[in-house]
């Protein structure tokens, strides 16, 4: 088998959620986690070097134990200890205005370290509790959901491409090992597993076994195989779609039960024959696969006045029919009268209601 290029990710981070090697994390606009913690350290820091210099200005107001004058070092020490209510009564004001300042400004500093430093824990709690309060709901709730497992250039036009027909951001689950990719999907509103789709328990974590399809779009040809071979095994009436680089890895990949292969580098590299002679026919099949914009692929089923007609007359422009789960040709005798439950893959025009 023709191995394709790209790194397999065998590097993936695995938490233990509920047996399996992926951790669920469900889309959330709002601030990360990482700028509110830091922007609530910086508040302390803040309030902790006020209170400091607050003690190294009136630094003669206060007494050492030791009876050693106060520096900057000393007025910082008492300032943190001071706030965070330890106390240890080694340095005290002993002038009236000292004690002054200490009640005015070092003590609401006091209070607002304590609430940024309280309230950042009972928030990551909370958060913590909330995350896997969705989690739980969406897994009772989630049903025929969309896994794409990958989501570098190919992944992430196949989710543009599902997006633009109307799916919802919440049925759709990514799959993959680089935090950056996931961090993207997130964003768009998707649900993200991190984890190697390689592995059962990270496809059972993405709610594979009550999925309704399966796009595998990662890089590496053997991977997608895998991929595959791992996916039919757990959910055996699941379709699945796959995209591979080189085409005699095919029917590896329809022997480890992919319903659609769609070769990549193969099909790239015929657009650009094809545009080296007739750049127009390439523009056609550019906006075809393009679906936010001009003309767009799509499949319906026949409707009741079509039933005993030809596709060859109807008005839209029919490229094929489905019948019984086999594609035919527009001309071929076998679909020259249509039958009730067959279905046509026609061109629509993008924004235009669907016919029939």
């Amino acid at each position: 088998m023709t191995r394709g290029h790209g790194p397999r990710g065998h590097d993936a981070v695995r938490d233990a959620t509920d047996g399996a090697a992926a951790a669920v994390v469900m889309p959330d606009r709002r601030m990360g986690p990482l700028v509110a913690l830091a922007r609530r350290a910086a508040i302390a820091v803040g309030a902790l070097v006020a209170a400091g210099l607050l003690v190294y200005v009136q630094r003669d107001a206060y007494r050492d134990s030791n009876g050693t004058p106060i520096g900057l070092i000393d007025a910082l020490y008492y300032a943190t200890v001071s706030l965070s209510t330890t106390g240890y009564g080694d340095i005290v004001p002993v002038t009236e205005t000292a004690r002054l300042w200490t009640i005015l400004a070092i003590t609401p500093l006091r209070v607002l370290f304590l609430i940024v430093l309280v309230g950042t824990t009972v928030e990551l709690l909370t958060e913590r509790s909330r995350q896997a309060f969705r989690i739980r709901r969406w897994r009772s709730r989630v049903r025929d959901h969309i896994v794409v497992v990958g989501f570098g250039t190919k992944g992430k036009a196949a989710v543009d491409t599902l997006l633009s027909d109307d799916a919802v951001p919440e049925r759709i689950v990514i799959v993959d090992t680089d935090r950056g990719r996931l961090d993207a999907a997130s964003a768009m509103g998707l649900v993200t597993v991190r984890g190697d789709g390689t592995q059962s328990s990270v496809l059972r974590t993405a709610g594979l076994v009550h999925a309704a399809s399966l796009v595998v779009a990662v890089n590496r040809d053997d991977t997608a195989v895998l991929v595959t071979l791992t996916a039919r095994e757990l959910a055996p009436g699941i379709t699945i779609t796959a995209g591979v680089r080189e085409t005699e890895n095919v029917h590896l990949l329809r022997q480890s039960g992919a319903d659609s292969v769609v070769v990549s580098a193969e099909t790239a590299g015929r657009l650009l024959g094809v545009a080296t002679t007739t750049p127009n026919v390439v523009a056609v099949v550019e906006d075809l696969l393009t679906p936010d914009a001009g003309m767009s692929l799509s499949e319906r089923e026949v409707a009741e006045s079509e039933i005993g007609g030809s596709p060859r007359h109807l008005r839209d422009i029919v490229l094929g029919v489905v019948r019984g789960g086999v594609v035919h040709q527009i001309d071929a005798p076998e679909v020259d009268a249509l039958e009730r439950g067959d279905r046509l893959l026609f061109v629509k025009r993008v924004g235009s209601p669907t016919s029939g």
